[in-house]
């Protein structure tokens, strides 16, 4: 770090009487000689809360420095209900007040990070569009921030764009500063980072790939409005729907049975994954012409739809794409699972305290109020 002893030693110091790292003996060596100590992060006593605001589902955690999951939650979200901003920070405060009450006594919340499918302005995180929960213009962050009243920063970002940090910085894509990571559920979204930078473009609108035309003449409607983007001809309504499955049916395990069924031989199932993982490879081969990525990373459901059509994918990048932009492409499946938008949530809800960890420990409230109940 281009950093003198003294000066590692009294940072050091002063994060460690802040409660923020822990100094301790290492593991056995092997080594001649007194060994030094090991700066590890203090995860019980400095977390943040992440959310998930899925378009079926909910999820939360209380996450500590480090990416340590201490508590978390999660609750279904009824499709055939309206998905009021309102209610969804009600049932994200509630989660709050759980997860507050069995942290630890002295231990302090520094921020929240909150993680939306949609179109998210950067930096004031205004839910622009979010066609599959019908949000437009929703000012969720001070929706959420007006309950929680916990005096930190509370962040909102793109699903897609949390998803691909957390694998850069903490999964799949670690030692790589070039990643395309895609994240499908209902839709498809899709983050960028490029030269170790996410990527956000004027307002933060940068990486929509799931609105990316690949199949502009006989394209199927998608929910934004265009015909033929990518999650309207690979999302999961799209593979159910070839599959002979009911569309409306949602989650990975309804993936997952089309995918079971395909490997079992059956016809139907096999042809809904060659057609969704052809319209996959076609977006996939855009993305590396475009941006020669050293690794693409493929989560939420398409991890799954992946291992099932990991083949067709290949031809149509090897078809589609120039030899010198796919030489060194690795493809993989997300390693944090479907805790990679959680991770990347705390991610965002800890940016403001790395920037700068002492001030914003000194800014924390002592005592956190706990969120009130609604009423």
């Amino acid at each position: 770090m281009g950093l003198n002893r003294s000066t590692i030693l009294g940072l050091v110091t002063d994060l460690t009487t802040a409660g923020l790292v822990l100094e301790e003996l290492p593991h056995d060596t092997g080594r001649a000689g007194r060994p030094s100590l090991v700066v590890r992060p203090e995860s019980s006593h400095t977390y943040v809360l992440a959310y998930d605001v899925g378009v079926d589902r909910l999820a939360a955690a209380r996450i500590g420095l480090g990416g340590i999951f201490l508590d978390r939650r999660e609750s279904a979200w009824p499709l055939d209900e309206p998905t009021d901003p309102g209610k969804v920070a009600d049932v994200l405060t509630g989660f709050a007040r759980q997860m507050l009450a069995t942290a630890e006594r002295g231990s302090r919340c520094v921020g929240v990070g909150v993680a939306v499918r949609g179109i998210v302005r950067h930096p004031d995180g205004l839910v622009r569009h979010a066609p599959n929960m019908g949000w437009t213009d929703q000012d969720f962050c001070t929706e959420l921030d007006s309950r929680l009243n916990l005096g930190v920063p509370v962040e909102v970002d793109n699903e897609a764009n949390l998803g691909a940090l957390a694998e850069h910085l903490r999964g799949a894509g670690v030692g790589s500063d070039n990643v395309v990571y895609l994240h499908g559920d209902i839709g498809i979204g899709g983050g960028l980072v490029t030269d170790g930078r996410l990527l956000r473009g004027t307002d933060g609108y940068g990486g929509e790939v799931g609105h990316m035309i690949v199949n502009p003449r006989d394209g199927s409607l998608c929910g934004c409005g265009a015909r033929g983007c990518l999650e309207a001809e690979a999302g999961e309504r799209a593979l159910l729907a070839a599959a002979g499955r009911d569309p409306q049916a949602t989650g990975q395990e309804v993936v997952r049975a089309v995918v079971s069924a395909a490997d079992r031989g059956d016809i139907v199932a096999r042809a809904a994954l060659h057609q969704v993982g052809d319209w996959l490879g076609v977006g996939v081969a855009n993305l590396v012409n475009l941006f020669n990525p050293s690794v693409v990373i493929f989560g939420g459901m398409l991890h799954d739809v992946f291992l099932g059509a990991a083949a067709q994918i290949r031809s149509r990048i090897n078809i589609s794409t120039l030899p010198a932009s796919r030489k060194n492409l690795r493809l993989r499946v997300s390693a944090l699972g479907d805790d990679a938008v959680l991770v990347g949530a705390a991610e965002l809800g800890f940016s403001a305290s790395l920037a700068d960890p002492l001030a914003i420990l000194a800014d924390a409230p002592e005592e956190q109020p706990v969120p009130a109940s609604p009423k």
